[in-house]
């Protein structure tokens, strides 16, 4: 993945650790200290100590566990961020609130090592996200709550019985930020939008957990994809971790393959693979948008749906944590319209009356 050419590569990275495991911390110290580009400042055992220590050490980035005795991460990143914001990135177990403390400003998460994944892919993760995040500008409790909207999904007025509207295809991809961006956005369509793919970079276990609250917090249904599910208004599916989406059409009918395979554009599932999919065989009319994120996967497929004459939509810089993805999309033509993350949905609505 590539680092923004904006940083300084012969300056260290600062990182600062919190943990309330002592075995946790030195796993993660020693991890980190071995990469040349980072540089562990200092640790806390937990949040009230890390109040104390993040003015004295001043690290570029934070990870810190979500659980610990106390004040929890969630609470903790509530009541900080707004007034000293800076990019934490969370280390966690297979956990719910992960999304709670992703709501309130924190960046990105990484999922602690288990039976499915060696202390070196956590590593590997790991170090790869805490660069990511020494660049990314992080979006504090007061502005993450700004993008939940007035209404309330029953509130939002239906888009209608327009033939038109049975015959489109949204897709929608983002990376680092992209939890809260991306439900920033679905918040605000109503129940009847037509079919959504969503692809996610997120660790294996959490994309179930993710599409259940989007599914809580949103006016459509929203699942996680598996192979075979028809794409039919109201019904917005979520790729699932480490496996590829991809749109499928059988006769009249939309469906998606949910399948193992390589990584595309350096992950899986893959935004490219996915807007390129619907670039391959999708003949109704297609809609791409993409979201913060690292890198600049999506942005070669979505040219491809605009090429086919789809409608695309890209993250503005202001708005984004990170503006790699959409950043790199705009820079090939691939996006015909950008918009701030809390104006996306007016975006596509418009766009979406007008074929009505």
């Amino acid at each position: 993945m590539a680092i923004p050419a904006t940083q300084n590569l012969n300056k260290k990275i600062r990182v600062m650790v919190v943990d309330d495991s002592m075995v946790a911390r030195s796993m993660i110290i020693r991890g980190l200290s071995a990469h040349p580009r980072l540089e562990v400042v200092g640790f806390a055992i937990n949040t009230l100590d890390a109040k104390v220590k993040i003015p004295q050490y001043k690290p570029d980035v934070v990870t810190m566990d979500v659980e610990m005795p106390g004040q929890s991460g969630t609470d903790f990143l509530k009541q900080y961020l707004p007034t000293h914001p800076i990019p934490v990135i969370l280390v966690s177990s297979l956990n719910l609130k992960v999304f709670d403390a992703l709501a309130v400003g924190a960046v990105d998460f990484v999922r602690k090592p288990d039976d499915q994944q060696s202390t070196e892919a956590f590593i590997a993760a790991l170090v790869q996200k805490v660069i990511i995040a020494s660049s990314a500008r992080p979006r504090p409790a007061a502005a993450a709550a700004a993008t939940g909207g007035t209404l309330s999904a029953g509130a939002i007025p239906k888009l209608g019985n327009s033939p038109n509207l049975n015959n489109v295809i949204i897709g929608l991809g983002a990376s680092t930020g992209g939890t809260e961006a991306t439900l920033a956005v679905m918040k605000r369509l109503p129940a009847d939008i037509p079919p959504m793919v969503i692809v996610q970079h997120m660790p294996p276990g959490f994309t179930k957990m993710y599409a259940e609250r989007l599914n809580r917090l949103c006016a459509m249904e929203v699942k996680e994809a598996q192979s075979g599910d028809e794409l039919r208004r109201g019904l917005a599916v979520v790729a699932p971790a480490d496996l590829q989406c991809r749109v499928v059409r059988i006769g009249t009918r939309y469906t998606v393959n949910c399948t193992p395979g390589e990584k595309v554009s350096g992950h899986r599932p893959s935004v490219d693979a996915m807007f390129q999919s619907m670039a391959d065989v999708v003949t109704c009319k297609m809609v791409g948008i993409i979201m913060t994120g690292m890198g600049q996967d999506g942005a070669v497929g979505l040219l491809a749906m605009r090429k086919k004459g789809a409608y695309t939509i890209g993250q503005d810089k202001e708005s984004s944590v990170v503006y790699g993805m959409p950043g790199v999309a705009q820079n090939i033509g691939a996006v015909m319209v950008q918009a701030s993350c809390d104006n996306v949905s007016n975006v596509l609505l418009r766009h979406l009356k007008s074929l009505g």
